[in-house]
């Protein structure tokens, strides 16, 4: 398990936030912390750390008034440590070049290809055609949704505020593996409650990623080492984490420092 670092951007400010209570109308968010640095300042910390791998993230939509100063922010922190990011949020075949450019190592999509609630292959194909399979990361973050007798993780788009008609399952995991070079799965409805993992959830991205060995990033929940731990046994140890709002480095009570060192050992 290896810890992907996040720089989450919205109203053009670094903060952790309550991921399932994010709209667009008055560009609102709960609020868990809002830093007085920018995101170029995470970027070049975590660079110091030897972290790569971890993920940028514009939570205001481009038609916001604030898209402007959030992708400012996004694009000085990928200037800071190139190739040490990939960069998310509104990501499309037209302006995928710009975060390639300016220094992320991937783009990461969702609604762009799942636009409608709907899976379109042919976006698939046409952001692969833009930025090649190894520049693409697929976002998945889910909500849960009930199927039938059951509850099943839909895939959410829209900054986490619509359901897709696509619920998560090997098959499809093992399908879309095929289009891109790694996954990225918050688990929206614990996404910066520090609350706990979604256990289930876990539980089927480990089970891919042990017939698979492709590389998966979660997100949503943790908010102890106990946490941490279990997510550990939950993924077989394959899933990489990210962690956000429980880090002292956003106010939380979890120690970056203890936190690094726990994935060393």
């Amino acid at each position: 398990m290896r810890f992907r670092p996040c720089i989450d951007i919205h109203n053009g400010k670094v903060k952790q936030i309550v991921g399932g209570s994010l709209r667009d109308e008055g560009d609102f968010a709960d609020e868990n912390f809002v830093s007085e640095l920018g995101a170029s300042d995470y970027a070049r910390a975590y660079h110091r750390d030897g972290l790569s791998g971890g993920h940028i993230i514009l939570l205001n939509a481009p038609s916001s008034p604030f898209y402007e100063k959030t992708l400012q922010q996004a694009l000085e922190a990928l200037r800071a440590a190139p190739g040490d990011f990939m960069a998310g949020g509104g990501v499309n075949p037209e302006n995928a070049a710009l975060f390639l450019d300016a220094g992320a190592s991937h783009v990461i999509v969702t609604s762009y290809v799942f636009s409608g609630g709907v899976f379109h292959e042919e976006r698939l194909t046409e952001m692969i055609r833009a930025v090649g399979k190894k520049h693409l990361v697929l976002d998945l973050s889910c909500r849960r949704k009930a199927e039938g007798e059951r509850n099943a993780y839909f895939i959410v788009t829209d900054r986490w505020q619509n359901f897709t008609d696509v619920s998560l399952s090997l098959p499809i995991l093992s399908d879309l593996s095929a289009e891109c070079d790694e996954f990225l799965i918050h688990a929206v409805d614990v996404e910066g409650k520090q609350s706990g993992i979604e256990n289930d959830l876990v539980f089927l991205l480990g089970s891919f990623c042990e017939k698979t060995r492709f590389p998966v990033t979660y997100a949503g929940g943790v908010g102890s080492f106990e946490d941490l731990k279990a997510l550990e046994r939950g993924g077989r140890g394959l899933l990489d984490v990210t962690i956000g709002s429980a880090l002292d480095l956003f106010g939380g009570c979890m120690s970056y420092r203890e936190l690094l060192e726990f994935l060393r050992d």
